[in-house]
């Protein structure tokens, strides 16, 4: 398969680094992944050459079961084990979430990550989606979805924090006047997958408030944060009756030893994760005046470790993908796959400024779209001086 047949297969998601890989045969080597935002600081060399060390061990062993995993877990973010459930990924969570907690009808912001809308309407549940508007940067007003809420009477409702595919952040207060306002709901989540990269207000998460309400789930993803995608990890924090209900329905062998060994190795390493989000932060602000430099280019304000991009309307992001990949062996995210968006919509993970250097340099010869036997309206993206603004929400 060509890598352009990759991007046009039906489906809500982008291709996988490996199947890409594949497909360029011997160009994989040079290939930039700008489409799965992970964090390109952590682990640490030095951490990876301990996992290769000890990797013959790490693969011919059981893992320890959940229980085990779970302790040490709870160890390293200082909370008791019995509102922590590990699970082989965030999404294997928002599946038993779903299948075990929503029996009619579940409110979700769109656009945002594609399992909270999927998920649900697989299993014949109601989704009401709260459309987050471009006019206002896709900005969640807690008072509106609030309201949309109680008119929809949906019984379970979601909000992604910060949000994907844009990057909006909710501070923490308005988190929990979220909470405060839906307490006669069945369900809230909240999810988390992204807080960790959050810089404009110290400890962001409200996961210390889910353990003592009767109706909070909140949803962490380390393999984003920790850039280890390959071994699906996440957990989820409530108080012990949820808590109870989830992990009864996990496996009892649900996490690899990979990341059993990652888990262990944290507790010593947790200042050199809190400095590869510092690094990663100011790459954010890089590459957000980068991308600023096009006049014809809408960057919108982000707290996670990607931008959302809107492309001048004489450009298709499907084009655009093919273009990077074919001919500056990048990969990219373009959003007409999300419920809420357009191809117009690109979403760019947040990478260190050589690789950036590679993006821009592809964005400038982007007039240049266009084949396949149809024309493509073309324009030339010229970057100019201008000083942008920190990008916050």
């Amino acid at each position: 398969m060509t890598t352009r047949g990759l991007f046009q297969q039906s489906t809500a998601h982008s291709p996988s680094f490996f199947s890409v890989a594949r497909a360029m045969g011997q160009h994989a080597d040079d290939l930039a992944d700008f489409c799965i935002p992970c964090n390109p600081y952590f682990p640490t060399d030095e951490m990876f050459g301990e996992l290769e060390r000890n990797l013959r061990t790490i693969l011919k062993f059981y893992p320890s079961d959940a229980g085990a995993i779970t302790a040490q877990l709870a160890s390293v973010l200082r909370l008791n084990p019995s509102t922590i459930s590990p699970a082989n990924g965030s999404t294997e969570l928002i599946t038993w979430i779903d299948r075990l907690l929503v029996d009619a009808s579940i409110a979700v912001p769109i656009p945002t990550f594609g399992r909270w809308t999927d998920q649900p309407l697989e299993t014949g549940k109601r989704v009401d989606m709260f459309l987050l508007k471009e006019s206002d940067n896709f900005e969640l007003r807690v008072d509106e979805y609030v309201d949309f809420i109680k008119r929809r009477g949906s019984r379970v409702a979601v909000l992604c924090n910060p949000n994907n595919p844009d990057g909006g952040y909710l501070s923490r207060r308005e988190v929990i006047r979220f909470m405060d306002a839906l307490d006669d709901l069945d369900l809230v989540v909240i999810d988390e997958s992204f807080i960790d990269f959050v810089e404009v207000e110290m400890n962001p998460s409200v996961a210390a408030e889910a353990v003592v309400r009767p109706n909070v789930i909140v949803l962490k993803s380390l393999g984003k944060n920790f850039g280890l995608h390959g071994i699906r990890f996440g957990y989820q924090v409530s108080n012990p009756a949820l808590t109870r209900k989830l992990s009864a329905a996990l496996p009892k062998w649900n996490l690899n030893s990979l990341a059993e060994t990652v888990i262990f190795m944290l507790a010593e390493r947790r200042a050199e994760y809190e400095e590869s989000l510092k690094k990663l932060a100011l790459d954010r602000f890089m590459m957000n005046s980068q991308l600023n430099q096009f006049p014809e280019l809408t960057v919108f304000p982000s707290q996670a470790n990607f931008l959302l991009v809107k492309l001048p309307g004489s450009v298709d992001g499907a084009e655009l993908c093919d273009y990077l990949l074919a001919e500056h062996h990048l990969l990219v995210r373009q959003c007409g796959n999300k419920i809420g968006m357009t191809s117009q919509f690109m979403r760019f993970g947040v990478r260190p400024d050589t690789e950036v250097e590679r993006l821009v340099e592809g964005l400038r010869g982007v007039e240049r779209l266009g084949g396949g036997g149809r024309h493509t309206p073309t324009i030339e993206l010229v970057a100019h001086s201008r000083e942008p603004e920190r990008s916050i929400s």
